[in-house]
Formats: C-alpha cells, sequence, structure tokens
C-alpha cells in the first residue's frame, strides 16, 4: 500500500472505567500496541500520576466534579476525554490544563450541549450529508468507520449551506463554565483535525462551524459509546474514543481545492484545539495528479503525529481495496471502494451485526422499525444515550426540534442491566493474548 507514511495494524482500543481523583488507576498492561499508550488500560506509573494531579487541579478550578461511589452522580468528564487532552500536551500538566480551560470556555460561550439538543433536525440533516459520515461500520479494532466524499462542498452548495446556517441561533447567554452546567458526557473528537496544536482561538465561532460541531457532539455521545460496548471487539479495556475517516478527494478540482482551503482549515484549528486527539486514522483516496501541490499545504494544519496517521492511497479501486481491507474487513468497506457494503454517501448509519446486537429498536416512527424484521435505523437529527430515571435502563433518545418544537423520542433501548463505560460496576475483563 502506497501511503504518506507506514502504520502498524494494531487491535483497537475498547472499554473501561472512570478513575476518580487519587484512585488507583486502571490495570496497565504491556502486551497491547504502542498506539494504546496514554490510554486507559495502558497507562505508567507517570501517566496515571499525571492524570490524577490533572483530576485534582482541574477540580480546585471547577472544571471537573468526580463522580460519587453508590449514587448516580457521575463524573462531569470520562478518564478517555481527559486522557486526551494529556496525550496532546504530552502529559504536560500546564499545557494540557491551558487547553482544558480554553475548551471549555469555548464549549460554554457557543453553548455546544444545547447546541446538539437544540438544532432543527434538517439544519442538522443539512450539515450530515456535507460532512463525514458514519457508514454504521468499524475497523478491526472497533473504531467507526467514516466516509467524506469533498466534491460535495462546491462552491454553489457552500453558499446555499453558509446563507441556511444563520439561522442556527442558539443562544449563547445561558451557559455558564460552572459545574452546574458541565457536560456528562465526554466532550472531544475530531474529523479534520484532533491533533495537538498548541494555539487557541478566541474569536467567534461562525454558525456555520457550529453545525459542523453538532456532528462531532453526534460522534461522542452516541457513536463512540455504542462503539465501546460492542461485543468482541480487541483490548475492551479502553474506550473507544477516536474515528477512522475515509476521504474521498475524486473529481475535485485545484480551484475547488483552493475555495475550501480556508474553510477547512478553520475547521481543523478548532478541532485540534478543542477536540484533541479523536482522530485514528485518514485514508485518502481519489487524489489527483496535482495533489501533492496541496498537500504541501495540507499538511500544515496538523501536527506531525496527526501527519503520521494519513494515508494516501493510489488511485484504482483494486489498489483502493487493497489498502483499506489492511485495517477494515471487507464487509465494512463500501462497494465504491472494492468492499461489500452496500452504502452511498448521505445515507443513514448501518449498523453491523455486532451493534444491532446490542439495541432493542422502539415503536417510535422516528425508529423506523420494520414490522417483520423488528429492525430499525437510526433517525435524522442528533440522538445521545441517556439513563432512564426509574428503569435504569440505556434510551438511545432522538433529540433536536422540529419547526421549533423540542423533540425527544426513545428510538432504542440496551438490555436492562447493561453499563455504559465509566459507570460503576463490572468492566469487561481484558481478552486473554
Amino acid at each position: 500500500m502506497s501511503a504518506t507514511t507506514a502504520a502498524t495494524t494494531e487491535p483497537a482500543p475498547g472499554p473501561s472505567s472512570e478513575t476518580a481523583a487519587g484512585a488507583a488507576p486502571p490495570p496497565t498492561t504491556t502486551s497491547a500496541p504502542a498506539s494504546l499508550s496514554g490510554h486507559i488500560g495502558h497507562l505508567d506509573a507517570h501517566q496515571t500520576a499525571q492524570l490524577a494531579e490533572f483530576k485534582s487541579k482541574l477540580m480546585a478550578e471547577g472544571l471537573y466534579r468526580a463522580s460519587i461511589p453508590g449514587t448516580s452522580v457521575a463524573a462531569s468528564h470520562d478518564d478517555g476525554t481527559l486522557l486526551r487532552f494529556l496525550r496532546a500536551r504530552r502529559f504536560v500538566l500546564p499545557d494540557a490544563l491551558e487547553q482544558f480551560r480554553d475548551t471549555e470556555a469555548w464549549r460554554a460561550k457557543n453553548n455546544m450541549d444545547l447546541l446538539y439538543e437544540k438544532i432543527d433536525i434538517q439544519d442538522y440533516e443539512e450539515t450530515r450529508r456535507l460532512y463525514p459520515q458514519w457508514t454504521g461500520r468499524r475497523d478491526r479494532r472497533g473504531i467507526p468507520v467514516y466516509v467524506f466524499k469533498v466534491a460535495s462542498l462546491d462552491s454553489k452548495t457552500m453558499s446555499a449551506y453558509t446563507k441556511s446556517s444563520q439561522r442556527t441561533n442558539i443562544s449563547m447567554s445561558s451557559t455558564s463554565s460552572t459545574l452546574s452546567t458541565a457536560p456528562s458526557t465526554p466532550t472531544s473528537s475530531g474529523f479534520f483535525g484532533g491533533g495537538s496544536s498548541t494555539e487557541h482561538h478566541h474569536k467567534e465561532t461562525p454558525a456555520r462551524m457550529l453545525r459542523l460541531f453538532a456532528l462531532y457532539e453526534n460522534l461522542t455521545r452516541f457513536v463512540m459509546p455504542l462503539c465501546s460496548i460492542a461485543p468482541g471487539r480487541p483490548n475492551p479495556e479502553t474506550p473507544i474514543t477516536q474515528s477512522n475517516n475515509i476521504v474521498d478527494i475524486s473529481g475535485v478540482g485545484l480551484r475547488q481545492f483552493w475555495n475550501l482551503r480556508s474553510h477547512m482549515q478553520d475547521a481543523s484549528t478548532l478541532a485540534t484545539a478543542h477536540y484533541p486527539e479523536t482522530l485514528d486514522r485518514i485514508f485518502i483516496i481519489g487524489a489527483p495528479s496535482f495533489f501533492p501541490t496541496v498537500w504541501s499545504w495540507i499538511k500544515k494544519w496538523f501536527d506531525p503525529i496527526t501527519t503520521s496517521k494519513i494515508f494516501i492511497l493510489p488511485s484504482g479501486k483494486e489498489e483502493v481495496f487493497a489498502g483499506l481491507s489492511q485495517f477494515i474487513d471487507p464487509e465494512n468497506i463500501p462497494t465504491q471502494y472494492g468492499g461489500t457494503l452496500p452504502y452511498t454517501f448521505g445515507e443513514l448509519p448501518k449498523l453491523d451485526a455486532q451493534l444491532s446486537s446490542l439495541v432493542h429498536w422502539s415503536d417510535s416512527p422516528a425508529a423506523g422499525k420494520h414490522a417483520d424484521s423488528g429492525e430499525g435505523t437510526l433517525p435524522i437529527g442528533p440522538v445521545l444515550w441517556e439513563r432512564h430515571e426509574h428503569k435504569g435502563q440505556w434510551e438511545a433518545i432522538a433529540v433536536g426540534s422540529v419547526e421549533g418544537t423540542d423533540r425527544r423520542e426513545v428510538v432504542a433501548r440496551l438490555d436492562e442491566g447493561m453499563r455504559m463505560f465509566g459507570e460503576e460496576g463490572e468492566v469487561p475483563e481484558k481478552e486473554k493474548a
């Protein structure tokens, strides 16, 4: 496989429980791939100590709340999220603290939690159909696979999208950065970035970017938690905190690249600053002959660690499939790239068998449940996981708004007693080597 860098085919990250400040660290393993270093379940003594100190300092500043054992009070941020900031800053506490502070201030200023839960579902769908989309499938390590066709971002489409995005008028004044509004779910993800830039930006975030970050929230609040509890994946002691991206640039001319440069650089910069260490691999396919010129300025948006995860695959369907199939099973590769998955860019996710086995679809019209098979589909618009107040059962809730009216519909449930990672209780044991 021709690529910008060589990468190993290591097993994937998986589940873990949250570690309270000062508590005993997760078990450390030595047989796992080097890429899992700094992840839950694979911390050395220094990293474990830095995580505990990070929590302590954040707690002192009112930026972190620990869970309360024996109660329903969860930590404000899970360990996977905190470790992303630490890895991005190479476990240098002052740098990680600065980036975390900036991110919490940015999230509060832009009301990111409310944006995801209140955004008009048609606005969300318009955005989803333009940007990286989850196929409903995962690589061999259990990491979700997204597809992004850059050709969809032509000048006419982007002009219309920028105009329509001005309708995203979620109030930015009602959320503070105090613990009373601290998110109870992970708050990091990344499509364009997710590296470790030291730049922090305090300028106003354009409305078109806020819509894009609603998609990031879906990755964090729905996709990653679901993938983390999927059965049969390697390294189940480590939660899924990253995504793979197949970036299709076929049919994109030099002028379109140039016109998109500012937009994609802004998206990459914000993702790198506020959603660190959430990008696993990017597979670039369909690169035109002039791409080396474009690549010379694109790679400047990323830090060296991120660029080491970018693969430029050779042209040709067979060559593309040969590259992708080193990491992804054929049934999880779309047919246009040589696999057997009947997936077209713009479609809603098609959950693989392991993920489908976890969910029980409701009879809500939003779930699109088939009378014969009992199988459902994910609805358009944002979805998140919530624990039922009385039953304690995890439910997938379709949120957002429809013509100004809030939507809250249960579209699927997990088995009673099933836990999300980060909860107290038994955590799946690491599979024996």
